[in-house]
């Protein structure tokens, strides 16, 4: 082979290897191709299941509507909401009514506190009065108490001028403890009644203590003697008893 020859050889080997690279360089790669179509894939599908949704809520839109229009579903709403105020009325009324029992009840009990204690103050002023009385019975002797004979044995009653001073005496214990009973048995009525603690635990909510004295043979704390007389109305103190109390030697 000639040089000549040989230089076209060269030249027409390099031509062609031109041309096949910029037939390569002008073709687009298989991954490029692959993703462009991808993304008008992708782009496609976005948009066919927003305009979906889209659809969907206007047949939603378009369902609400029908249904709020329609009377049955307005009627039906109505009565929910009687059904609410009505329970809730009725629960308002329960209350109410709980509230007025109870009431009544505070004002019947304060009414029967009222009725049972409203003497409370007058009975406290009269047990002065029955502790005089029990005071002048007590200062008489019982051996001064004897019926007189002339009483006894004459049938008619004797003048006032013809009794001794025994059958005066007898005469006026008689109408002191009359009275002195009468006067109890009244305020018995009103559910005021008298006790005595001796012998008693001491009780300082219903006994006063007036004095203490060492006793061998009684029991340390109780009531030793009972100076006056305490009152009870109903459940409560009317007065306590004046009282004196065995004191503790150990």
């Amino acid at each position: 082979m000639s040089c000549a020859q040989a230089f076209q050889a060269l030249r027409s080997s390099s031509r062609s290897f031109a041309a096949r690279h910029v037939a390569r360089s002008c073709q687009p790669s298989a991954a490029s191709r692959g993703v462009t179509r991808v993304r008008h894939y992708s782009a496609g599908s976005a948009e066919s299941s927003g305009e979906s949704k889209t659809d969907e809520l206007r047949a939603e839109e378009i369902e609400k509507d029908e249904v709020t229009i329609t009377p049955e579903h307005a009627l039906l709403e109505k009565i929910k909401q009687k059904e609410a105020e009505a329970s809730d009325l009725k629960s308002r009324l329960r209350y109410l009514q709980a509230d007025f029992l109870n009431l009544q009840r505070n004002a019947a009990r304060e009414k029967e506190q009222t009725r049972d204690f409203a003497i409370t103050k007058f009975a406290g002023d009269l047990l002065e009065t029955v502790d005089v009385l029990a005071m002048a019975l007590k200062s008489v002797p019982q051996s001064t108490l004897q019926a007189p004979a002339s009483a006894e044995s004459s049938s008619s009653p004797p003048t006032p001028a013809e009794k001794s001073a025994e059958a005066h005496l007898w005469d006026l214990h008689q109408g002191v403890e009359m009275t002195h009973r009468l006067l109890l048995s009244t305020l018995f009525k009103y559910h005021v009644k008298p006790f005595d603690p001796t012998g008693e635990k001491f009780d300082p909510n219903r006994h006063e203590a007036l004095y203490q004295a060492p006793i061998p043979d009684k029991e340390p704390g109780s009531v030793l003697e009972c100076q006056k007389t305490g009152y009870t109305i109903k459940d409560r103190v009317l007065r306590a008893a004046q009282v004196g109390v065995v004191q503790d030697t150990s």
